[in-house]
């Protein structure tokens, strides 16, 4: 029975079986994931505990006449672990369904304007998180993003970035920071990076993150995570304090895997 078999199989938790790390895995990382064979051993290490532990406890989805294949599950398990490398706890705690599209979707979005009017318009996506604990992704922006860890775009560290910052039940740029006094810091250096983002883009001026993330905080912190993670030394060099609280938070240092980028 193929891995994928076995975990659409388990759907009654009590009955699920331990997932272990299979070596052949690897191979499926190393091709889609680059940024894998840069890592220290310890944090492959870690890295496969999470795939295991992901794989294990989130039911995978394939929606839009999609197949989903052993690599995308490993894929999407190895790109949202780099995210929790450094857990001590349950990974993504209220994470439950990852749904696979096999390219850009459809959504509907709904809108609260004024007066209690409320809209409703279709969007197309890449991917989406809710706080409900499911997270959408499109298959091919998820390999275009995996296999490019220079570019700073990054489907699947953007939604699962939102699935850490919901954790508490929102979304609004301010994930669980654990000890009380790291709060102050964190929004004075959040909401600074993105009024700077937000009048850099107002003034067509290019920056280490995307122009996307001066929507809102919510979007910064996903963006800002994109940029961590990908362009680590150009975030480091430019923006140093929120480098600075992106390495506390995620308690790893990405600059010192890349020797560019």
């Amino acid at each position: 029975m193929s891995f994928w078999a076995r975990l659409a199989t388990w759907f009654d938790p009590p009955e699920q079986e331990p997932v272990t790390f299979d070596p052949a895995w690897i191979a499926v990382l190393e091709a889609n994931i680059p940024v894998y064979a840069r890592l220290p051993a310890a944090l492959q290490q870690q890295l496969h505990e999470r795939i295991t532990g992901l794989v294990h406890r989130v039911h995978f989805e394939a929606c839009g006449g999609l197949e989903l294949t052993d690599e995308m599950v490993l894929t999407i398990a190895g790109q949202a672990g780099m995210l929790v490398l450094s857990e001590t706890g349950i990974p993504f705690p209220n994470l439950r369904t990852v749904l696979v599209y096999p390219a850009a979707y459809r959504a509907t979005e709904t809108l609260h304007g004024p007066a209690g009017i409320v809209m409703q318009r279709e969007v197309v996506r890449l991917g989406q998180s809710s706080t409900s604990g499911t997270v959408v992704l499109a298959w091919n922006a998820v390999q275009q993003g995996a296999r490019n860890c220079f570019d700073g775009h990054n489907v699947t560290f953007h939604e699962f970035a939102h699935q850490l910052d919901q954790a508490h039940g929102g979304g609004d740029g301010i994930p669980r920071l654990g000890p009380a006094h790291r709060y102050a810091r964190w929004t004075q250096v959040i909401t600074a990076g993105h009024a700077r983002l937000e009048r850099m883009a107002a003034a067509g001026k290019r920056n280490v993150l995307d122009v996307y993330g001066a929507t809102n905080l919510a979007e910064f912190f996903a963006v800002a995570t994109e940029a961590f993670f990908e362009k680590p030394r150009q975030l480091k060099r430019k923006q140093p304090a929120l480098y600075a609280e992106l390495e506390t938070f995620y308690q790893l240092d990405p600059a010192t895997w890349f020797s560019q980028g």
